[in-house]
C-alpha cells in the first residue's frame, strides 16, 4: 500500500491540532494570559519561575510553528522533535499536579506524532521537503 495517503492525512490532522492550539494560545487569549491561567498554578511546584515561564512561551509558540509546519510539510524532522519535546513536557506539568490525570490529548497526539516518525520521510511525498528535493536533483 502507499503511505504517502495515511502519512499526509496524519501529518495534516496532528499539524492542523498543534496549529489551532498554539493559534490560541499566542493570538486569542495570549501567551502572558495562558501563564496567569494556566502556568502560574506550577509555581506551587519546585519549578523555578523562570523555567515555568520559558516553557509558557517556548510550548505556546512551538505548537503554532510546527503545527503550521507539518501542513506544510517543511522541516518535518525538526518539527517532529521539537513537538515530541512538547509532548514531554506537557505529560511532566501534568504529572506535578495531578498523580492521576486525563491523557487523552498527549495520548491521541503522541500516537501521531510516533505513527510520523516512524514512517521514512521518503514515503512523505506530499510535502514541500519532498517537492523541493525533487527539484533540486
Amino acid at each position: 500500500m502507499d503511505k504517502s495517503y495515511p502519512t499526509l492525512f496524519a501529518r495534516l490532522l496532528l499539524g492542523v491540532i498543534f496549529l489551532m492550539q498554539g493559534f490560541g494560545k499566542v493570538f486569542t487569549w495570549g501567551v502572558s494570559n495562558v501563564y496567569n491561567n494556566g502556568f502560574k498554578a506550577y509555581e506551587e511546584t519546585f519549578l523555578p519561575k523562570s523555567i515555568i515561564q520559558f516553557t509558557t512561551y517556548f510550548t505556546s509558540y512551538a505548537e503554532l510553528i510546527c503545527g503550521l509546519l507539518l501542513i506544510l510539510g517543511l522541516f518535518r524532522k525538526q518539527a517532529y522533535w521539537i513537538l515530541a519535546i512538547v509532548l514531554v513536557i506537557v505529560s511532566f506539568g501534568h504529572g506535578l499536579t495531578s498523580p492521576i490525570w486525563d491523557l487523552q490529548h498527549v495520548f491521541f497526539r503522541s500516537a501521531l506524532l510516533l505513527f510520523l516518525m516512524m514512517i521514512p520521510l521518503e514515503k512523505d511525498r506530499f510535502s514541500l521537503d519532498s517537492f523541493l528535493k525533487t527539484r533540486k536533483q
